[in-house]
């Protein structure tokens, strides 16, 4: 008895086990089949024939349409950021490269699958109309954009400067809609400011100064090398650095930006991709000219990319004893993806996302952001009315009472950085230490 009911505990096992692994092949078979390019290729061409016979308004459509519809819609399905470029979109590409373009001013990226503004851009007409980051674009012109890729949308915003178009946008904190009318302008945007939105650079009565990078472009580095000269020049201990609302650009930038205040060799960013794409390391040149310079790095969710990079290699390396910043705010965007450039033999081109960004100790921008030190929230309406003081004419546009508001209203975060800077030439000058550099020369770490 016992001997037969091994044997059927045997067959059973082994009649499982047949089951289990057969299980398994059709899995690996059928995974097989997904990833083998061939019968793939062959169901495009038998779509692609069928298209071509049977649709009803075939004759007006033609394999190369048919062919470049396909591109779009594979590229789109990959990521908010990558796309198949026609060659008249590749040089509008080139030309918004190499100049001005017209437009609105607003840096918009997919969120959750909405057109989400990132960040208005300093003096455009997005920025003076009181548009916010994390603003939701609704409709362009009458159009919902519900199924708009970021590139539709941004071909939507764009047009000739003088042209207006209308948008409509919703505030996901107040659930709010707004309808505007922005007139476009030609986008070109002073990059680095002070407190005042001006290039003066006037040092605080505690020795603080202020430097703000709208954005991060090819002139962005220099001009605020000589910022800091300025404020040097005028007794500067500790800064207060403001990325807030700045969007991003240009990568070799935001390396410049962070070599200033760091030893040479020193790693600010990597990026690792795959396949053609090889990892690089970006380190430090050694052009630091304000090594041991203590700072507060102000950011938040409009803070973007190259702002990301900035923020991120600074808090890295202020653990890691290389430099001394401090970043305050709230939580930066997200957006920490490359996209490389591929022409085509044909003139048109492919927008591909090819790696992502790493700050120093290998911490993942995309979709992450980086988060504060310390973590200063601000309101709706101090956002606001931090909006409408840095914008040229934004007080002037105000009723008396808004206007009074405006002008009283304080940035607590800017408040929180001066405070946290001031506390900290008083512990140094009770000590008897020297502060800050002048001219570059390095002091002891402490």
């Amino acid at each position: 008895m016992k001997r037969k009911f091994s044997y059927g505990l045997l067959l059973t096992a082994l009649a499982l086990n047949l089951l289990i692994g057969a299980q398994v092949y059709r899995q690996n078979v059928s995974a097989a089949e997904k990833d083998d390019p061939y019968p793939n290729l062959k169901l495009f061409s038998t779509v692609l024939e069928r298209v071509r016979q049977d649709y009803v308004d075939g004759e007006k459509v033609t394999y190369q349409e048919l062919i470049q519809g396909a591109m779009k819609g594979m590229l789109s399905t990959l990521d908010p950021h990558s796309e198949f470029m026609e060659a008249s979109k590749y040089d509008e590409l080139k030309k918004d490269t190499q100049g001005e373009f017209g437009g609105v001013g607003i840096v918009i990226s997919m969120k959750d699958g909405h057109v989400t503004v990132v960040s208005p851009m300093e003096d455009t007409p997005g920025f003076k109309a009181g548009i916010l980051s994390g603003d939701r674009i609704i409709k362009i012109d009458g159009r919902t954009t519900e199924k708009f890729s970021i590139q539709d949308a941004v071909k939507k915003l764009r047009g000739t400067p003088g042209s207006d178009v209308e948008i409509s946008v919703i505030r996901p904190s107040t659930g709010s809609l707004t309808n505007y009318t922005l007139t476009r302008a030609a986008i070109k945007v002073d990059s680095v400011k002070d407190i005042n939105g001006k290039r003066e650079f006037p040092l605080s009565e505690n020795k603080i100064g202020y430097i703000r990078l709208v954005q991060f472009g090819e002139l962005t580095a220099d001009d605020m090398e000589d910022a800091l000269r300025k404020l040097e020049k005028k007794g500067m201990e500790t800064l207060v650095l403001d990325l807030r609302g700045n969007p991003g650009g240009l990568l070799d930038s935001a390396v410049k930006v962070v070599e200033k205040f760091v030893p040479r060799n020193t790693v600010i960013v990597s990026t690792e991709g795959r396949g053609t794409t090889q990892p690089f390391v970006h380190r430090a040149s050694g052009r630091s000219t304000h090594l041991d310079l203590p700072m507060v790095v102000l950011v938040n969710g409009g803070s973007a990319s190259a702002s990301e990079i900035v923020s991120g290699a600074l808090q890295d390396l202020t653990a890691a004893g290389k430099c001394k910043a401090v970043i305050l705010g709230e939580q930066t965007f997200g957006k920490g993806s490359v996209q490389s450039i591929l022409p085509l033999s044909d003139g048109n081109a492919l927008r591909l996302t090819t790696a992502k960004y790493y700050t120093p100790s290998h911490k993942v921008i995309h979709e992450k952001g980086i988060t504060p030190d310390i973590i200063v929230p601000m309101s709706e309406e101090e956002e606001r009315d931090l909006f409408y003081k840095r914008s040229p004419g934004g007080l002037e546009a105000l009723g008396d009472a808004d206007r009074e508001r405006v002008q009283n209203a304080r940035d607590v975060q800017l408040d929180r950085a001066m405070d946290l800077l001031k506390g900290l030439s008083v512990y140094t000058r009770r000590n008897g230490e020297k502060l800050a550099p002048k001219g570059g020369d390095k002091v002891a770490s402490r």
